[in-house]
Formats: structure tokens, sequence, C-alpha cells
């Protein structure tokens, strides 16, 4: 089964009553004993979106800006695959594949689908124009959910170079953050006779590849510091989510105020930024959280982290397609340009970006969007 068939965004009615009765039903902890987020996101600010949420978001907003990109389904080995699929009015425009990653969704792309499509509108180049394509990962949003085990980030990437393939770019380029950037990893290390180059705002590469390359730079020595506060006191939510998904998705799938933290939470830790609103609007996060709870998704969007998690921090496969890294400086970890061409083979771009983190298209859509077209004209 190969085929390609149109599939628009409807949640029902229904559901969303189910959500805002749910929401004003919630039975909330205590509040926190410090003035800071050292003990997870503060109980007041939680209460304050979620009766937001409850009173105030418009998700048919979210859905008919979806719905305006050509929502698709083709199924893959069982599993259904969703994807947006922008078409670019210039006939020399190229195919690009956007991926992305927990906690995001394919909203997190809607700034930047448009100017990197469509870029004379927007100011641009006509040759920077992109054919954009945006998957939702299995088990992630509106795609459908795996029933077996097996579906890691390398069957994950086997599976967009498929959706590629059937929508009729046999060869195309990627771009990539968090689980995005590891999956165009895998399409670069494993794809490149289709894949034309990549671009990645986050590297995983192998701290000990440091060591062969002479006395660490000071530089260096910061971006092992980042890795280890990651290590110590960042990934907790990554080991429940490698060692117990199913566990934690009760919680998730029956409270979206349990939902909206475990997200909201990430949103301002791994921006940079003091407050998730300082350069993130409500509604865009509302609508990111929004993909998880109507598509009842905590559970198995964690078990990508129970399938992949232990293999990325283990597994460092090179990447031989052209390569280009974007490094947005609040981002959770760093790597320097002669450390990630030990993995990045072919590396052809690097850049230290002006501002941005780990949401860096939601973040900074201009400069997000700018990088993109640099990583790209740099691979040819």
């Amino acid at each position: 089964m190969t085929e390609i068939s149109p599939a628009p965004i409807s949640i029902s009615d229904d559901d969303l009553k189910d959500l805002r009765e749910r929401l004003a039903r919630t039975r909330w902890p205590d509040a926190e004993t410090v003035a800071d987020w050292s003990q997870g996101i503060p109980l007041s600010y939680v209460q304050e979106v979620c009766e937001y949420w409850a009173t105030g978001y418009d998700w048919r907003r979210a859905e008919a800006a979806l719905n305006a990109l050509e929502p698709s389904r083709t199924t893959i080995d069982g599993v259904d695959v969703h994807f947006l699929h922008a078409r670019s009015p210039e006939p020399h425009a190229r195919p690009l594949v956007l991926t992305h990653g927990w906690p995001g969704s394919v909203l997190e792309f809607l700034n930047v689908i448009e100017p990197l499509r469509n870029p004379a509108a927007h100011g641009g180049d006509p040759a920077d124009a992109f054919h954009v394509v945006c998957p939702s990962i299995p088990g992630y949003g509106f795609s459908g959910k795996p029933r077996a085990t097996g579906w890691g980030v390398t069957k994950v990437a086997a599976a967009i170079a498929e959706v590629m393939n059937r929508l009729g770019y046999p060869r195309f380029r990627a771009q990539g953050g968090d689980w995005g950037a590891i999956i165009t990893t895998m399409l670069g290390a494993h794809h490149a006779d289709v894949v034309e180059g990549i671009h990645i705002n986050l590297a995983i590469c192998n701290p000990e590849a440091l060591g062969t390359l002479g006395e660490p730079t000071a530089e260096e020595q910061a971006q092992l510091g980042l890795l280890g506060v990651y290590m110590t006191v960042e990934n907790g939510y990554a080991q429940q989510q490698m060692t117990r998904p199913q566990t934690l998705g009760y919680g998730l799938a029956d409270s979206p105020a349990g939902q909206c933290a475990w997200i909201l939470e990430k949103f301002q830790a791994w921006s940079g930024i003091a407050h998730p609103e300082d350069g993130l609007s409500r509604d865009h996060l509302l609508d990111n959280i929004s993909a998880y709870w109507l598509t009842n998704s905590g559970a198995s969007s964690a078990r990508l982290y129970w399938e992949s998690l232990a293999e990325v921090f283990s597994d460092f496969t090179p990447a031989t397609a052209p390569s280009a890294y974007t490094v947005f400086p609040s981002e959770l970890f760093q790597f320097s340009e002669r450390w990630a061409r030990t993995r990045y083979t072919d590396l052809r771009y690097y850049n230290v970006a002006a501002a941005g983190g780990h949401f860096a298209a939601m973040q900074q859509p201009e400069l997000f969007v700018d990088e993109v077209r640099a990583a790209f004209r740099a691979i040819g």
C-alpha cells in the first residue's frame, strides 16, 4: 500500500468539550516551596495557562492553519504517517523535510513554512525556495501509534525517506532539531544516496572523540560542562520516558493539566528565557500541547525514548551526507566545529547564531529561516 491520501485534521466538538471539562475538574497539587522554577513549573502559572486553555484558547485556529498545508497520510509497515506538504510556487524549488522532536510537533514550524516555501513573498530570493514536507513522527500528533516495538530513530528515518519517495521526491534535503536532528542525522548516515544534504540545530557527538583532537579549547570545556549539566540535572524527564513510558502515560492521558505542565516546563528550561512567554506566544505553546492532548500521544511519544535514547548516547554512526550545523546559543548541548566534524564528516556549514535555543523555529523564526537558507546554499 503506497498511496497517499488527503488527511485533514478535524478534532470533534466532544473532544474539545471534554478537554474543557477535565480542566475545570483538575485536582491541583500544593504549591512549590521555592520562589523560582527549581522544583519544577510553578503552580500559579500552570493554573493561569490552563484557565486560558479552557476559556480563551481557540484550537480551531490552529486546526485551520494545519489544514491549509495539504495534510496527508500514507501507511508504512502498518503505521499511518501523517504529514503536511507545502508546495512552492517556484518551478525550481527543492524538496525539504522538516522533522520535529519532543515536546514539539509540526506546529513548531507554522511560522517558518511560508517563508521557506515562498521566499519571494517574504523578501527573500526565489532561488532559496523549498517544497516543504513536515511529518509527524509515528507515535506523535496526527500520525498513527506503533503497536509493536522497533520504531526507533533508524526506522523512523527510513519511513521519512519512503514518504519523500512516494511524494515524487527521490532526492531531498532534510532539517531537524531534537529527535528531528537525530532522525535527520540517521538520514545523513543511512540514506546518503538519496539525501542531498542535512541541516541540524542540535548535534550529538561522541564525547570521547574530543580526546582525539588534542587539548580541549575553553569553548569545548564549556560544552563538556553543558553535557554534564544535562546528564545530572536536566534529563530526569528523559530517564522516565526511556525506562517507564507506559507508567508515565496514565497520568498524561488522564489529566490535561498534567500534560500541559509536563511539556510547558521544557519551553522555559530549554529556551534560555526566564519565562516561557518571553518570545513564545501562549497560543503557540498551547498549539503544541494540544497536539499531544487531543491525539492522546503522551505515552506513545515517550516510547521513542524507550526505543532509542540509549542508542543515541552510544552509537555515533557518522553522517556522510553533506551537512550543516547551526548552534543556537541557549541550546541544551553544543559542539565546536572540529568536534562536530568527528561525526558529520562532510560538514560544509557551521555557525553560532545570534540568539535562540532548543525551539529555534518557534523562538527565532526569521533567524531559523536565514540559517536554513544559508546552510543549503553552502551545501549547494
